[in-house]
């Protein structure tokens, strides 16, 4: 659908009494979004589950108050034989041509993690500096009253008679790895199908420079395990002739990358990031790397991070030091988390990582490949409507342009909704910046980043609603 220009633009008054509204709206919001963070749901196995449902039948209600909706359920989908976690989905739909937009953030949290590290209690919002501390006050509950708030703008702005149509999907399973978020698509179809998706889950440029998220690495995980003896033997009396597993594994993993720390795997993709201003040293303080320690890899670091492969061995399986003996190890196992770039296929990348490491498994070492997990990376469609009135929302609500930026992680659900939904455009946005450490201690949401971020939502579904699309 062809939209011109100038009909995407915001009038200054608009944005104005828009902004008014989200201030008005503001101390309910924050008073909401404290409430949700109150509530420890963490959809691991390992964490209680009654506080996910907590957490879903909270965010249920706080969409049913609205009523705006025909339709606020809790549902959820299988995979596997097991049954997700809860999600909750609402529907209002849109009349009269307009577009049906459909808002997407998630309930769930990371565990808190080392709860010594924490400067304030993981579970208690608490405003220092211009910033609310706690777990998922960023990830992703600002994402939750974010699309809250901008509903209850639009209602307040156009009266319930508007004719956008409003769809919602607040998953709870994202920081377990949405193991049945295809299945939960396929099964609820009518109500999340859109011509938007709206992603609220990724970040900024920085606080006062709003960001669309563009393009996103994908993921390939691989578990493998290296064995070189049947048994464990005493170290004094064979070592020196004898090839121990964490001797093989250090060097097969050392294997992969080169002397400047770029990825080894030879055929894997690489692209070229957004040209933006991004030095060493704010790379030094976003990621509180140490004095003295170099970086790794070549090309610009924004390259490096967001467009270029990179590999980390984030687990290993082996005697820890105080149950060490004086003993030749069997075997050992390492989780390999590789990230490619955008145009990567994850099953071909796989594919590669796995010649690699067979080629260079020292000793003759015997080497065995356990769980996979792949991610597909994303890479946004730059020429719908939707991106020119996000970009044009972003800008009014900051004050600066929108810039488009790409994320080094992976969001592997986009994917999916890709593929169920061919026909809707997606947009990845946020709350988060550089200092919101989400999934670290100390996790915390920018609250003037979060009303800018309410404002710009507003802004695109009022102005959807003046949209003919169908």
């Amino acid at each position: 659908m062809n939209i011109p220009e100038d009909s995407l633009r915001h009038d200054s008054i608009s944005v104005t009494l828009t902004k008014e509204k989200v201030d008005a709206a503001f101390p309910v919001a924050l008073a909401n979004l404290g409430d949700l963070v109150r509530i420890p749901g963490i959809a691991w196995d390992a964490f209680d589950p009654q506080q996910l449902e907590r957490s879903a039948e909270a965010v249920a209600e706080l969409f049913r108050q609205t009523g705006v909706f025909e339709l606020v359920e809790i549902r959820r989908a299988e995979a596997n034989g097991k049954v997700g976690a809860p999600a909750v989905v609402a529907r209002r739909q849109a009349r009269n041509g307009r577009p049906q937009i459909l808002l997407y953030a998630h309930h769930d949290v990371q565990p808190p993690g080392d709860l010594s590290v924490w400067k304030t209690p993981e579970f208690q919002p608490t405003l220092i500096d211009g910033r609310i501390f706690g777990r998922g006050a960023a990830d992703d509950k600002a994402g939750i009253v974010t699309h809250l708030t901008a509903i209850k703008t639009l209602l307040e702005t156009l009266g319930d008679d508007f004719e956008v149509g409003i769809s919602v999907f607040i998953e709870g399973e994202e920081e377990a790895g949405s193991p049945t978020f295809r299945n939960f698509l396929e099964a609820n179809r009518d109500i999340l199908a859109a011509d938007v998706i709206i992603v609220a889950d990724s970040a900024n440029w920085t606080t006062t420079t709003p960001a669309l998220t563009t393009t996103l690495r994908g993921l390939v995980s691989q578990v493998i395990e290296v064995q070189t003896l049947d048994h464990a033997v005493h170290s004094g009396m064979f070592g020196g002739a004898v090839p121990d597993a964490m001797t093989a594994t250090l060097r097969l993993l050392a294997s992969l990358h080169d002397d400047a720390g770029d990825v080894a795997v030879k055929g894997l993709h690489s692209t070229k990031a957004a040209d933006l201003d991004f030095s060493e040293q704010q790379l030094r303080e976003d990621s509180g790397l140490l004095d003295g320690v170099s970086t790794i890899g070549t090309g610009s670091i924004l390259d490096r991070i967001w467009a270029k492969p990179s590999i980390t061995v984030i687990g290993i399986d082996a005697m820890s030091v105080p149950m060490s003996s004086n003993t030749l190890l069997p075997s050992v196992k390492a989780k390999i988390s590789m990230r490619i770039a955008p145009g990567q296929d994850p099953q071909d990348a796989l594919g590669l990582l796995r010649a690699h490491l067979e080629e260079h498994v020292p000793f003759g070492a015997r080497l065995t490949y356990g769980e996979v997990e792949l991610g597909k990376p994303f890479e946004a469609n730059s020429s719908g409507w939707a991106k020119k009135l996000a970009e044009a929302s972003l800008s009014a609500a900051f004050g600066n342009d929108s810039v488009d930026i790409g994320i080094g992680g992976s969001i592997p659900f986009i994917a999916d909704l890709l593929e169920v939904f061919p026909a809707a455009q997606i947009l990845v946005t946020g709350v988060e910046d550089a200092d919101s450490r989400a999934h670290s201690p100390n996790e915390s949401v920018h609250v003037d980043t979060l009303r800018g971020a309410m404002v710009a939502e507003s802004l695109f579904l009022i102005k959807g609603n003046d949209l003919r699309v169908n």
